[in-house]
Parts: C-alpha cells; sequence; structure tokens
C-alpha cells in the first residue's frame, strides 16, 4: 500500500511540475526569466526541478509562484485524470479553416474607464480560468461570450464588436 501512495504521489509530482510549465510557457517565460523577473526568488534549477517532479512544491511556494504568474492558485495544480475537458477547451477553428471570433488585447483594458474596465476584465478572467489560458496578452472571445460582453458595455449585440473597437480592445480574429 505505501509503494502505490509512493508511486501516486510521484505521478502527481510530474502532473503539477507539468502544469508548471505550461502555465509559464504560456506566459512565454524561461526558466531565466522566472529567475531574473523575481529578484532570484524563484531559482531557475530549483522551479526547472518542481516542473520535471523532481522536487516537491510547497503550498505557500506554489502560491507566491501563482501570485507571480497572476493566475489563481489552483491553475497550477493538474486536473483529476477523471474530469471532464471543459467545453471552453475546444479549438476555435471549424471545419473551413475560419475562427469564430473576436480577439481581445488584454493588455489594453487598464484602458477602460470604470466600472465598466472592471466588470470587463471580471469576466475575461473568468473565461481565462475556464479555457486555462494565461498568456495574458490576447483572448478570442466567442459568440456567446459577446453577449455578455455587450450586457457588460450596455449595448445592443450588434454593436458590442464597435463597442469594444472604439475603446481600443479589440483585434479582428485572422482568417486562416
Amino acid at each position: 500500500m505505501t509503494e502505490e501512495l509512493d508511486e501516486n504521489s510521484l505521478a502527481y509530482g510530474r502532473r503539477v511540475g507539468e502544469r508548471l510549465r505550461a502555465i509559464r510557457r504560456q506566459k512565454r517565460l524561461s526558466l531565466q526569466d522566472v529567475e531574473a523577473n523575481s529578484d532570484q526568488e524563484f531559482k531557475a534549477s530549483v522551479l526547472g526541478a518542481y516542473e520535471r517532479g523532481e522536487r516537491a512544491i510547497s503550498v505557500a511556494r506554489l502560491e507566491r509562484l501563482a501570485r507571480y504568474y497572476s493566475v489563481p492558485v489552483d491553475q497550477l495544480l493538474p486536473r483529476s485524470t477523471s474530469a471532464p475537458v471543459p467545453p471552453d477547451t475546444v479549438d476555435l477553428t471549424d471545419r473551413t479553416g475560419r475562427t469564430d471570433g473576436v480577439t481581445i488585447n488584454l493588455a489594453r483594458l487598464d484602458n477602460v474607464p470604470r466600472p465598466e474596465g472592471e466588470m470587463l476584465g471580471r469576466y475575461l478572467v473568468m473565461i481565462q480560468v475556464q479555457r486555462q489560458d494565461f498568456n495574458g496578452r490576447m483572448l478570442t472571445i466567442r459568440q456567446d461570450d459577446l453577449r455578455a460582453v455587450a450586457c457588460i458595455l450596455g449595448v445592443e449585440i450588434d454593436a458590442a464588436i464597435d463597442r469594444l473597437d472604439d475603446l481600443g480592445l479589440i483585434r479582428t480574429a485572422a482568417v486562416a
């Protein structure tokens, strides 16, 4: 029984490491970038050991790393193997090769006046959490998302894209 627990712990440690690496890569950071930008709090060699599952990360360090990456701490933990994949993680490309959505420049969200900017920001963070997409630069919202965005912006759905464009947030999704 103890061997089985040890094997399960090691396997889970590796999955935690894979998740840590995936988030870091989504942020387009190297191990050295994290070390330098965290004022040496997260040494590249130690973070690499966490990512390879060779070293266990404490809860306190996991929380600090989540803060550093600007993601909810639970997103650094792997999903259980029995958990269904959320529908929002499905590829956006349809059979014709086109994407159906509007790309939001998340870096420009700070320029949107309150309270509109705060509400929109909270909604977009929720989408990121659902999709586990934490690159922090761009986010493609889908037609269903656009309905909620229109509500937040106080406009009809047909005017939502124009309003997002007026706010300097929009970049039309590329067509393949």
